[in-house]
Parts: structure tokens; C-alpha cells; sequence
């Protein structure tokens, strides 16, 4: 039986953008007819909205224990805190800025049972700014591994306003693996246990279920 994650494997373009991709083609062909010289904006936005939803094939690396980027997009801080929600204690945090240029699908870091999902409203504040992981709206996906748990927060920003997760509570995913998107731009955090060797840096660009974050 086909998992919400696996079913999205099968689209080019990911299936929230397409209300999004026809609003705006709609939009061009009326313009086209009614006011010509306006049609190419909405060309351009409409062709925007495709590559925005971009829903690109990723290969994890070979290798074993390894904890992948659940985004694509730049590191903005690599820290040590204490997560109350999933873990419940010490853990590994690293968060990951996405542009307006980035890939938005979230992917699994690491093979492993969901058994924790969830949501919390909250603000719009840009996602770089430090106190937006705490007051945005954002969704909480919690996975069981080998390795311990794993915690991956999609968080909302000042242009995005919707978070999406196709995966449930008891759903086996594997590293790579679909688990949802946030669209536009946003910021994504994954926490993990202290025994993990963090293999980037915050400046450097990642991503989603190629580059290794860490390894056990």
C-alpha cells in the first residue's frame, strides 16, 4: 500500500503548486486576450510558480548511519539546546534558511518509524530571524531510528503561510523520503542525538536528501 509520502514521488511539479499553476495560467490567458502588454508579468509568474514547486529526484549517498538535509538551502546555526517537545532533552540542532529560490519539499533525514506529528499556529515573522522557530506557525515530525530520535520542525515565514505533511503517525519512511513542504520561503530545523558527528557548518549550502548533515 502506497504511503501520502511515496505518492508524492510520482509528481515533476509537487501536487499543492497546481492550484497555484493554474490560477496564474488562467490569469495570463485573460490578460492576453483583454490587455496583451500585461501578459507577459503573468507569463513569468506562472512559469515562476512551476519552478518554485520543483519537485526534484534526489539520490541519497551511499554510506550507512548517515543523517541527510531535510531541506535544501544555507545552515544558519548548528547549536546544542534542550527540545521539550519529542526528545525531551539534550539534542543536536541545526537550521536550515530556504529562499524564495530554493526547493521547498521537506525530506526524512534518516530511515525510521513516524510516531510523533504535531502542529502549532503562531506568527509570520521572517523565517531568519531567531525568534521566528519559536513564535511562527510551525509542524513538528517525529521519527524513531536505529540511531535514537529525531525531530524535524517545519516552520513557516513571513511569505509563507502553509505548512504541508504528508506523512502519519506509524508510517516507515526512509532516508530521502517526501515528507511534506512549506511553501515559500521558510526556515526547517532538525534536531538529533548528541552521539552525531555534525559534518557542516553554519554558511554552507545543502541539500535536501543529499547532503549529509552528520554521521553516527
Amino acid at each position: 500500500m502506497e504511503t501520502g509520502a511515496n505518492k508524492m514521488n510520482k509528481f515533476i511539479i509537487a501536487r499543492p503548486g497546481y492550484p497555484y499553476l493554474l490560477g496564474c495560467g488562467l490569469v495570463t490567458v485573460i490578460t492576453y486576450m483583454m490587455f496583451p502588454p500585461a501578459s507577459p508579468f503573468f507569463l513569468l509568474l506562472t512559469l515562476f510558480m512551476g519552478y518554485f514547486f520543483r519537485n526534484p529526484r534526489r539520490i541519497p549517498p551511499p554510506g550507512e548511519r548517515l543523517v541527510l538535509s531535510p531541506a535544501d538551502g544555507r545552515v544558519m546555526k548548528v547549536d546544542q539546546v534542550y527540545e521539550p517537545y519529542f526528545i525531551q532533552g539534550e539534542a543536536l540542532k541545526v537550521s536550515i534558511f530556504l529562499s524564495l529560490f530554493n526547493v521547498h519539499i521537506n525530506r526524512a533525514p534518516f530511515g525510521g518509524i513516524i510516531s510523533y506529528c504535531h502542529y502549532i499556529p503562531g506568527k509570520y515573522l521572517a523565517a531568519f530571524k531567531e525568534e521566528a522557530p519559536v513564535e511562527n506557525e510551525r509542524n513538528l515530525i517525529g521519527m524513531e531510528t536505529a540511531c535514537g530520535k529525531m525531530l524535524l520542525v517545519q516552520v513557516a515565514g513571513l511569505v509563507a503561510r502553509r505548512i504541508v505533511c504528508w506523512v502519519k503517525p506509524d508510517e516507515n519512511v526512509g532516508a530521502g523520503t517526501r515528507v511534506g513542504m512549506i511553501k515559500f520561503s521558510s526556515c526547517t530545523e532538525l534536531y538529533l542525538p548528541l552521539g552525531v558527528d555534525i559534518k557542516v557548518k553554519e554558511g554552507e549550502k545543502v541539500r535536501g536528501g543529499e547532503t549529509v548533515l552528520g554521521q553516527f
